[in-house]
């Protein structure tokens, strides 16, 4: 069975998938394109630029295995169509972004940005308006692995959590979780919010005006998720409102230069960067071999989307 792989893990870990029996055909990332030997492969291991393939000509493909967690860019028509199997590194990243969410809140309650202002000045000014997290109520959008990491993280600060879901299960480490429909409770009763749900129809947009009216005065909201989650515009709007604001993720990446978010005093911008971790590689391996092992055994990966759902 031929795979193709865009990246190469170190010698060990590609004798393993070797070892599977799989004739591993390599191109690199940044060079791959359509040729006649990545055309005739049955699986493909594509770490960056999956959106340079022409899927449709990759006539034998059965099964394709992202780096990433998002996987807005691929043709989701032609993968239906053909019956693909597409997994993701789904749990891959939860660790180091739930670390990045502790981060961010702590960094808010705690005024540290107005520290480190006051640091590059070499002004020395007390400031008595720091918060604790104890005894706060943080919503998380989104109850799966990021979901799942981050909560039991702020459960460790004394903090109540309240989750939404599809279906409004019970999960883990959350005190309440609500349906998706219900998830207006979230945003009237939290003291954070935290978007960490994944893009789908249901969500484009969904995290408007509508949702910052309701938010309490003096609360925070943290957009880890995907970046067209929200309104940017309506959230510039009511800025004031909240304590502070963390953005990773926005609808159109490099965020413009010329987009005024970037002068507005209370929120937190990073580049897309919450899930860069030392220990992501062992991470992705580990996912990545586990799927290979079980499609060359069952004809079908451990973990796939389902890709009509969007997750």
């Amino acid at each position: 069975m031929k795979l193709l792989i865009t990246k190469k893990f170190d010698d060990e870990k590609m004798k393993m998938i070797e070892d599977l029996g799989y004739e591993i055909v390599f191109m690199e990332d940044r060079k791959l394109q359509n040729t006649p030997e990545v055309n005739s492969v049955d699986v493909a291991y594509v770490y960056y630029y999956t959106s340079r393939l022409d899927y449709s000509q990759m006539k034998n493909l059965k099964f394709l295995q992202l780096a990433s967690v998002g996987f807005d860019h691929i043709p989701k028509d032609v993968f239906v169509e053909n019956n693909i199997y597409l997994s993701n590194n789904n749990g891959g990243y939860s660790v180091p972004i739930a670390e990045f969410a502790v981060m961010n809140v702590l960094n808010i309650y705690k005024n540290s940005k107005k520290f480190f202002k006051n640091q590059d000045e070499s002004l020395w000014k007390v400031d008595m308006s720091l918060l604790e997290l104890v005894g706060k109520r943080a919503g998380i959008l989104g109850t799966g692995g990021i979901g799942m990491e981050t909560a039991k993280r702020l459960k460790a600060f004394g903090v109540e959590v309240w989750g939404v879901n599809t279906s409004g299960r019970d999960v883990e480490y959350f005190d309440k979780c609500f349906k998706s429909e219900d998830m207006d409770i979230i945003f009237k009763e939290c003291d954070i919010v935290i978007a960490v749900m994944p893009s789908t129809k249901e969500t484009e947009g969904m995290i408007n005006r509508d949702k910052f009216e309701m938010m309490k005065e003096g609360s925070v909201f943290m957009n880890l998720g995907r970046g067209n989650l929200v309104n940017l515009d309506d959230l510039e709007e009511y800025a004031p409102k909240f304590r502070g604001i963390a953005l990773d993720v926005f609808d159109k990446e490099p965020l413009s230069k010329e987009r005024s978010l970037w002068n507005v005093e209370n929120l937190i911008i990073t580049p897309h960067n919450s899930w860069v971790s030392d220990r992501n590689n062992d991470r992705l391996f580990e996912n990545v071999y586990r799927n290979l092992k079980a499609f060359i055994e069952t004809g079908k990966p451990e973990k796939y989307v389902d890709i009509k759902r969007g997750y």
